[in-house]
């Protein structure tokens, strides 16, 4: 079904075309983000500030690729890793609104998880989730996650602040 892959260079222009394509739906869940963000120009900076965390041990990005025709579909990301006592990192994503529905952000997810778990050598993966946003819920509950709580005005979405259901998943290798 879909492959993720850590984002190189070479997937901006085919990243900014999903985010154009689904710049209203993602303005429901997303923070707002600046006109410089919708450029290739804006992109890049993304791209080379992810690369600089990553090389910090502190960011992992993944494109989602559909297996078949090799398109970007969307993207999970592994972030805020902290070590040390902590060994955690939060879980965001982002999935082209076409393509919901089919289980590719559940699949997305548990390599995530997998990639976090085995690669890293992570403890916990944290993850928050508007209350309203059940399809989002689901994936996390399918991938292991458990409900903790939830966070008031915890992040500011289309300049209103929102609650979040927070979650989070444990390394089952792990005592």
């Amino acid at each position: 079904m879909i492959d993720i892959k850590l984002l190189e260079l070479e997937n901006a222009h085919a990243l900014l075309e999903v985010l154009l394509r689904n710049r209203e739906f993602f303005k429901l869940i997303e923070p707002t983000q600046d006109e410089e963000y919708y450029t290739l120009e804006g992109q890049l900076k993304v791209f080379e500030h992810s690369f600089a965390r990553r090389e910090l041990d502190q960011y992992y990005w993944f494109g989602i690729f559909l297996k078949e025709s090799g398109e970007l579909i969307g993207t999970v990301s592994l972030m805020q890793v902290m070590r040390g006592p902590h060994q955690k990192c939060l879980i965001g994503y982002f999935l082209d609104q076409s393509q919901n529905g089919k289980g590719y952000m559940s699949e997305a997810v548990r390599l995530a998880v997998d990639y976090a778990f085995q690669t890293l050598r992570l403890h916990r993966i944290e993850a928050g989730v508007m209350p309203h946003n059940i399809g989002s819920i689901r994936v996390l509950e399918k991938a292991g996650f458990h409900t903790e709580g939830i966070a008031k005005k915890n992040v500011k979405i289309n300049g209103k602040w929102e609650d979040h259901q927070l979650m989070a998943i444990l390394n089952p290798n792990e005592s």
